[in-house]
């Protein structure tokens, strides 16, 4: 599992690296079947600069918002809270790629790469424990 995660770090940190250097967003998209997300490159957050800056972020809470309502408490804890956390964490991640497509201020621009990196090896732990609720 370790390496699992380490290994998911390294691809997100060199995503994230293309990203920074390129300006170029990929946005998700939400799953609410299981309460999971899976990352997909079809831009349906928008992934270019032809959507404004504040459409993006709109957007980005917009998803964030209705899949956190949409989760169903099942009574487990651990359960409930990374099936709510997730979305959470996929909104700043949204957010931090519309930084990194408009943003200017380097300071905010590295924390928006740190953000994307962090949630997301956050949420790769998360949907590894979903997965393993399912099938106890």
């Amino acid at each position: 599992m370790k390496n699992k995660v380490y290994n998911y770090g390294v691809l997100t940190a060199l995503f994230c690296a293309f990203v920074v250097s390129s300006d170029f967003a990929v946005f998700a998209q939400y799953n609410d079947q299981e309460h999971d997300l899976q990352s997909q490159c079809d831009g349906t957050l928008g992934a270019n600069m032809e959507r404004p800056f504040h459409q993006l972020m709109h957007s980005a809470m917009t998803v964030m918002d209705n899949a956190i309502k949409g989760a169903t408490m099942t009574g487990n804890p651990d359960r409930d809270f990374a099936a709510m956390m997730i979305p959470h964490h996929q909104g700043a991640v949204d957010m931090a790629k519309a930084e990194l497509l408009y943003g200017k201020d380097p300071v905010l621009r590295r924390l928006a790469g740190e953000i994307i990196v962090t949630q997301e090896q956050e949420m790769e732990v998360m949907r590894m424990r979903l997965k393993q609720f399912r099938t106890q």
